[in-house]
């Protein structure tokens, strides 16, 4: 096959290259390919940054809510690090406790969750992050939150 022979479900590098190229969409918005949905980077400030309490651990707990539905998806933790790269890029980023390294949500599921906001509480300890959930959803065992049990029922 040459690089000009058209074959059903095959990208040629050319097109991949153009494709997987970061670009400046309006408004900022970072986007890495056609049709997917925007990073939205959030310029936090110095004094912002420095409010945020983490416990002894160098964690704070990030609650994420879909945007649109205002629906809880996930709860888990960040440390500074976590919180800056999630800022910078627009995706979220997490510290696991369990693994003790950072993780970027979607990597390997593809359930990518790209930050529209963000908030910090009034005692700097918790953090919410108003998300698009793109694929299945938040939650590791395929659910789209993880907050699908209910107690009593």
């Amino acid at each position: 096959m040459t690089e000009d022979e058209p074959t059903a479900g095959v990208i040629r590098q050319s097109e991949f290259r153009l494709e997987c190229q970061s670009v400046l969409g309006p408004k900022n918005h970072v986007t890495t390919m056609p049709g997917m949905p925007e990073a939205t980077p959030i310029d936090a400030a110095a004094d912002q940054l420095a409010s945020v309490k983490y416990d002894d651990n160098g964690l704070v707990t990030c609650v994420m809510q879909e945007a649109g539905t205002g629906q809880v998806l996930q709860v888990a933790y960040m440390n500074d690090e976590a919180l800056r790269r999630t800022l910078e890029t627009g995706r979220m980023w997490y510290w696991s406790r369990s693994r003790r390294e950072f993780w970027r949500k979607g990597d390997t599921s593809g359930d990518r969750q790209w930050v529209r906001e963000a908030y910090y509480d009034c005692d700097g300890d918790a953090l919410l992050f108003v998300i698009e959930q793109e694929g299945k959803g938040a939650c590791h065992t395929g659910e789209r939150t993880c907050f699908y049990r209910a107690f009593g029922g």
